[in-house]
């Protein structure tokens, strides 16, 4: 079989965030030659105004982030950025893979890391959410709840089990949650109970409209008219991965596992010299900056360590 090596590659990364950018940085300090493709789209992260728990880097934008470690790379000469999206990731057995991106780029490379992240799937309908989302509508206390610290909070979930936890799991930041469930909960009587009886309450209905100045909200409106005044909603999103790891998955029988990419100690995915690192691999709770930015420096560490074997 005859492919296009005219551009090869120690490794390619697919994935320019804090996971991709760690592994290329540790890849290139052990002299590999690396292919970052980094899709131009807006990262998952665009909201954010600030990353937090990364030292040394504290309050730092994704912008910020990314355009310092490129400065750093740079240095080295051995990484480079290609700003496009991954149409085909071909696996050649032992062989290593063939990279094809949409603006007609092919390469090829021994190894492969996807770092792509996940898409979060934001609700229709919802007049401010995008405004709010980021800001004062967060996905995980851990990444920006001291932000939001003092402030009104409401849990939004379907899921009776997390709901519980609005009288007290958030109590480092806020000391007033709210619960915010579907009408259709089941069991909604005696969930109502346990959060009063714990200081808290649960409200039922469609959330239709987040009033808010700026993106800093003040209530939330449900579909029957009801105000709720609230300055911050904890609302966890479901999430998908990207179509590349979706085609991988069917083509090429990747392995996931309640829809994240399974890895083993090594980030080693089903797929032979494939890896994966940083938030596709992790539930919401793995999430996160410094997660993604250990799980890219263990990934080429096995990729290194591989070579030597």
């Amino acid at each position: 079989m005859n492919h296009d090596r005219t551009a090869q590659y120690d490794t390619v990364i697919i994935g320019g965030g804090p996971a991709g950018l760690t592994a290329a940085q540790t890849l290139t300090r052990y002299r590999h030659r690396t292919l970052v493709v980094e899709s131009p789209a807006p990262p998952r992260n665009a909201a954010s105004r600030g990353v937090h728990g990364l030292i040394g880097m504290e309050g730092a934008t994704p912008d910020e982030l990314r355009s310092r470690a490129w400065e750093e790379l740079d240095r080295y000469g051995l990484a480079r950025r290609l700003p496009a999206t991954v149409s085909e990731l071909i696996p050649l057995g032992d062989d290593g893979f063939t990279v094809r991106t949409d603006d007609g780029t092919t390469a090829w490379a021994r190894n492969a890391v996807l770092a792509t992240g996940v898409i979060d799937r934001h609700p229709d309908g919802v007049e401010g959410f995008a405004a709010c989302w980021g800001r004062t509508v967060i996905h995980c206390p851990f990444c920006i709840g001291e932000e939001n610290a003092d402030r009104t909070w409401a849990l939004v979930s379907d899921e009776p089990r997390y709901l519980r936890m609005a009288a007290t799991a958030f109590r480092a930041w806020t000391g007033d949650v709210l619960a915010v469930a579907p009408t259709a909960l089941p069991g909604a009587e005696e969930l109502r109970r346990e959060l009063r009886a714990q200081g808290s309450d649960l409200v039922q209905g469609e959330i239709t409209r987040l009033h808010h100045s700026g993106g800093d909200l003040h209530a939330v409106e449900l579909a029957d008219g009801t105000l709720l005044e609230r300055q911050t909603l904890l609302w966890p999103r479901p999430q998908r991965q990207v179509p590349l790891v979706e085609r991988l998955a069917a083509e090429y029988g990747l392995a996931l596992s309640d829809g994240c990419v399974t890895v083993d100690d090594g980030h080693r995915t089903s797929i032979p010299g494939l890896y994966a690192a940083g938030d596709l691999t992790g539930r919401t709770w793995e999430q996160g900056v410094v997660p993604a930015v250990t799980a890219g420096s263990a990934t080429a560490d096995a990729i290194h360590f591989a070579h030597l074997a």
